[in-house]
């Protein structure tokens, strides 16, 4: 349990962080990583969706941290949410080339949770 705990309790953290870069201000985000100097109002409300839809994630994560009923189901929700962005970030870079290297950082990331979160789901405690 204390595994798991504590690797939900680090999701909460990292997703909070990704979230809020997103979508505090989409316009210096999208400036700053995205070399796209007005991002306009459609891609600062796609920014702020996925800033909420992301803390709403990592608000479930911590609360599972603390509740054994739903800790299991948490952890495999990093994995479906960290492998849902790394194969559609592979068919973008399949499709699209490659993109920014912080977008390029964020895949090696959700790469590298999804074994992890396997791993963790896996243990038996």
């Amino acid at each position: 349990m204390a595994t798991q705990r504590s690797f939900l309790i680090l999701a909460f953290g990292l997703v909070t962080v990704i979230a809020l870069l997103y979508g505090v201000s989409p316009s210096w985000f999208a400036a700053t990583f995205l070399g796209v100097a007005d991002p306009g109002v459609n891609l600062a409300h796609i920014l702020r969706a996925m800033m909420c839809l992301y803390l709403a994630l990592g608000l479930f994560w911590l609360f599972a941290a603390f509740s054994e009923k739903h800790r299991r189901t948490a952890v495999l929700t990093t994995i479906v949410f960290a492998g849902g962005l790394v194969i559609g970030r592979a068919v973008s870079f399949v499709l699209d080339g490659a993109p920014s290297f912080l977008l390029l950082f964020y895949a090696a990331l959700e790469l590298t949770i999804v074994p992890i979160a396997w791993w963790v789901y896996s243990r038996s405690e």
